[in-house]
């Protein structure tokens, strides 16, 4: 052990990189590292994932300095100054009751960051919970959390929604919980697979024999062996789900006004394509770019991570 700690010390002396590359790791954190800067350098190596990363990356910039970066008011109405094309004052125009639609765009980023993270963080877990269960257990418990999945994936993700949304009531948060009621059943599909691989194997039964009880197999290796493929699945959902909430705010389902939200932006600026262009022009090319960038994302995770892709 002193000889394996001596070798790590020496491969860090003669710098990070050949630390993180060592072929003996002199601990678990040296390990952990060394497995994250190879998964990194793999991920690099696709120009298109970087894209995406750096789209994801602006996006959470934006989000945090909003009230610095647009410069005008998102919600200040100037009627004098209502649908002015883009230029030196308002770099990308105004809309019908003159608000700055830069700085509605900027603020609006907040808007589809707090979706996208609180859809991911409601609906991950409970498809990782209900998929691993039914994996793991089998039998009836299988086929009750497996029926409950496949009434969720009968319908469309967008009109159950709309359902849900309708029946909750307009505004942020119930968009935001309709959205990843609907979003959690392919994670479900995904972990169960997994799952039923995982179960057989050597290291799970001989967990079972030292007495580690269903609960802790589940916590302790289950669900950490199904996360990166779940994880994956999520990042290319994201797209989905941008959509999705700018479906519901552009039928005024979403965020309510004047919070500025990019679906209800091009419901506002719809009447106005022909002439002002700019007003529904800018969200949407927004959501065309955060989605590409989701998505290219997801593709390099999915390199990265899913040992099965080829």
């Amino acid at each position: 052990m002193k000889a394996l700690d001596d070798r790590s010390a020496g491969s860090f002396s003669a710098g990070p990189r050949a630390w993180l590359m060592a072929e003996a790791a002199g601990s678990r954190r040296q390990a952990r590292l060394g497995r994250w800067y190879a998964a990194w350098l793999v991920f690099r190596r696709n120009p298109l994932a970087v894209t995406g990363l750096a789209i994801v990356c602006g996006l959470i910039v934006v989000a945090l300095v909003a009230p610095w970066l647009a410069g005008h008011s998102p919600i200040e109405q100037n009627l004098q100054a209502r649908l002015l094309p883009p230029g030196g004052g308002h770099w990308l125009g105004t809309d019908a009751l003159g608000r700055d639609i830069f700085a509605r765009l900027v603020h609006g980023a907040r808007i589809t960051l707090l979706i996208v993270a609180l859809v991911a963080a409601i609906a991950a877990p409970v498809g990782l919970i209900m998929g691993c269960s039914a994996g793991y257990f089998g039998g009836w418990v299988d086929a009750v959390l497996m029926r409950i999945t496949d009434v969720f994936l009968a319908f469309p993700r967008l009109i159950l929604a709309l359902a849900f949304v309708a029946a909750l009531g307009p505004g942020i948060e119930n968009a935001i919980l309709a959205i990843a009621i609907t979003a959690w059943p392919p994670y479900a599909r995904i972990a169960r697979a997994e799952t039923i691989t995982i179960r057989t194997s050597g290291f799970i039964q001989a967990a079972r024999l030292q007495g580690a009880s269903a609960s802790r197999i589940l916590v302790g290796h289950v669900v950490p062996l199904t996360s990166s493929s779940v994880i994956v699945r999520v990042t290319l959902d994201m797209a989905g789900v941008i959509l999705t909430a700018a479906g519901l705010g552009f039928l005024g389902l979403g965020a309510q006004p004047p919070v500025a939200e990019w679906g209800a932006m091009i419901a506002a600026g719809r009447q106005f394509m022909l002439d002002q262009w700019w007003v529904a022009a800018a969200p949407g090319l927004a959501i065309l770019v955060v989605s590409l960038g989701f998505n290219l994302l997801g593709d390099g995770l999915r390199d990265v991570l899913d040992p099965k892709h080829g």
